[in-house]
């Protein structure tokens, strides 16, 4: 029996399929990622349901949170996930230059919630109610606060994205990395929502 060769210039289709990466594997990982997240979230939440109102005979979310201040930062958030659904527009038409743009403004809004929400930390601490302080505050910091550190990620790899595509334009590979940022983005959005609603707005009003 004889030995078949096959030459790579006679099958470039073939090979170019075999070391392609395929997108429908990434969206697939990239959706079990973001599952996991909710189970961390929703064991946070579960968290601050049993403990939130243990405030060891300090203060309560009626004496520390100022409501206006909260949802003034929860507009920047959802600014920012409506200027991302631009940038997502503008990917679609293949306008490089006004993609960039809208991730910059997007970049901007989740950098303004960042900022407010460790001024908000370094106040409550200054007044002696920080993490340790009680039970409340633990699952407060720890709930708000992993929160946080997923926005943190969030533009450090929305910038990342951002020299990507100044880069090397909108490729298939980059579209691909900003859908799943987009996925990531509109998560934490939905996240911090329910954050407002149970943690300030029902610790002010409850």
């Amino acid at each position: 029996m004889s030995d078949i060769t096959i030459d790579k210039a006679d099958k470039p289709e073939f090979y170019l399929t075999e070391e392609h990466h395929p997108e429908g594997s990434t969206m697939l990982g990239f959706w079990l990622y973001l599952m996991s997240d909710c189970l961390i979230f929703a064991v946070l939440f579960a968290t601050y349901a049993v403990l939130g109102r243990n405030y060891a005979a300090g203060p309560s979310p009626a004496d520390l949170f100022d409501l206006p201040l909260v949802a003034i930062n929860t507009s920047m958030l959802l600014l920012s996930s409506i200027t991302y659904g631009f940038a997502m527009l503008q990917m679609e038409r293949k306008e490089k230059g006004a993609t960039l743009f809208w991730l910059a403004i997007t970049g901007v809004f989740g950098l303004v919630f960042l900022g407010l929400e460790l001024y908000e930390f370094a106040h409550l601490i200054h007044e002696g109610a920080g993490p340790t302080r009680s039970a409340f505050l633990s699952c407060f910091f720890t709930l708000v606060g992993t929160h946080g550190l997923h926005v943190t990620f969030g533009i450090i790899w929305l910038i990342t994205l951002m020299v990507q595509v100044s880069m090397h334009g909108l490729n298939p590979e980059n579209r691909r990395r900003l859908m799943c940022l987009s996925m990531f983005w509109h998560f934490l959005d939905v996240v911090w929502i329910g954050v407002f609603s149970f943690v300030y707005l029902m610790g002010v009003l409850g």
